[in-house]
């Protein structure tokens, strides 16, 4: 072991000797290019790296850590005003059903805390973003009426808080929210309405917080409601329902499927114009004015379809008692005038007769009725004192064209009612007259 001694520790201090050596070297290098630069040409001077600086705290510049911002601004003295003010982005929608609107807005807080004041050079102010609002105070304004509300944060908390040097504070946030609206749909929907939004301190009264211009700040919006869609869904609809309900007028009234079907369809159309209306709309306890025009519009489908019923029950009694009249026109005897060419007689009973008996009468001519006197005494006939005998004479030209249009066209106005013709000047006119009045009372 001894002779192995030697030779390790002479390896030892070979190794130290030659790191003592590159050490030296490197020392020596660093040194020259530093003398270097200092005794040859003079060069420009490396402006420092601020990235590498060491930067001031938000927390340290405000002193957010030095004050107590759990309470307001000059606690223990008068009232801090704060302004607020509203920039509004958007009137998102308007519910009559649940009679609230939303709308999206930008509200904005002024008022000075000197607990921020910093100093500054430039005095430029320092724009924050919603991480420092957590730690300092801020007003606790809110919706009065408010129903549901909330801070946008996409992609983050649109909340922006601008701090000036002498303590002046902005902050602001945008903000969508639904308020209820108390309407009023008498004249819906020709109305405007008047909605407020309502702002105030939430746990602060006057004595601590003044909000500017008042302790309840009122935000009024007026609304005025476009007609052109409710006229296009509602108005046009059931005026064309009325007007379609007055073709029956000119439909024969034998045509009985014809006319039925025409007033039940508009009468059901009618009835889910209504519906509709009213399924978009409050429950109110007071009558709207779409609601008059549509129910008057109702009834006059409705009576059209009255009517019809009141003609087809007269005509089914008028033709009951012509038929009774024939039947016992048949069952009576009439006298025979022997010896006269191309003559007719007629008998009518009790000094009556109907429409038909009267229609059926053209192309005679007529003749001076023989008294009955005589007529006894010429064909020794038995007196009928409930008779009344009309001798009419027939001309040969009764077969001609121009009679036989004059009795077509007397068979039309035969088979139309007194009722149906009353009825297409009555009810046209008066619907006019019903719109006439009603938008010039309600525009």
């Amino acid at each position: 072991m001894p002779y192995l001694t030697k030779p390790l520790i002479l390896l030892l201090c070979l190794v130290v000797t030659g790191e003592c050596r590159k050490h030296s070297h490197r020392v020596r290098r660093w040194t020259g290019t530093v003398e270097t630069q200092k005794h040859g040409t003079s060069l420009a001077k490396k402006p420092p790296d601020v990235t590498k600086s060491r930067k001031m705290k938000t927390e340290h510049l405000l002193k957010v850590d030095d004050h107590d911002f759990t309470m307001r601004p000059a606690f223990g003295g008068p009232a801090i005003p704060v302004g607020v003010d509203v920039q509004v982005e958007s009137l998102d929608s308007i519910s009559e059903v649940d009679m609230d609107f939303t709308m999206t807005l930008y509200l904005r807080h002024y008022w000075k805390d000197e607990r921020l004041s910093f100093s500054s050079s430039t005095n430029k102010s320092m724009t924050f973003d919603g991480r420092l609002v957590k730690k300092i105070w801020v007003p606790d304004v809110f919706f009065v009426h408010s129903k549901r509300s909330f801070i946008h944060d996409t992609t983050t908390d649109n909340i922006m808080l601008r701090v000036f040097p002498d303590g002046h504070v902005l902050y602001s946030l945008r903000v969508t929210v639904t308020a209820a609206c108390n309407m009023d749909f008498s004249r819906f929907p020709l109305d405007s309405q008047t909605c407020s939004l309502e702002l105030e301190s939430s746990s602060l009264n006057c004595e601590l917080v003044l909000l500017s211009w008042y302790n309840r700040l009122y935000i009024n919006f007026t609304l005025r409601r476009h007609i052109f869609f409710f006229l296009l869904q509602t108005y046009f609809p059931a005026t064309l329902m009325v007007m379609l309900s007055w073709v029956s007028f000119w439909i024969d009234r034998r045509a009985v499927p014809a006319r039925v079907s025409l007033g039940i369809t508009t009468v059901l159309t009618m009835s889910t114009i209504i519906t509709g209306v009213n399924a978009s709309m409050p429950r109110v306890s007071y009558i709207k004015a779409v609601d008059i025009y549509l129910w008057v519009s109702f009834v006059f489908v409705f009576l059209s379809v009255l009517e019809y019923a009141a003609v087809n029950y007269l005509s089914t009694v008028q033709d009951r008692r012509e038929r009774k009249m024939r039947e016992r026109a048949r069952s009576q005897s009439l006298p025979c005038t022997c010896g006269m060419s191309q003559t007719r007689t007629m008998t009518m009973l009790d000094g009556t007769y109907s429409e038909a008996d009267t229609n059926s009468l053209a192309g005679y001519t007529e003749e001076p009725m023989v008294p009955e006197e005589e007529q006894e005494e010429m064909h020794d006939v038995p007196e009928k004192p409930e008779h009344m005998v009309v001798h009419l004479s027939v001309s040969s030209e009764s077969t001609t064209t121009k009679k036989k249009k004059s009795l077509r066209a007397l068979n039309i106005i035969q088979n139309t009612h007194a009722i149906d013709k009353y009825s297409r000047m009555i009810f046209p006119g008066s619907y006019i007259f019903f719109n006439l009045i009603y938008w010039s009372v309600y525009c």
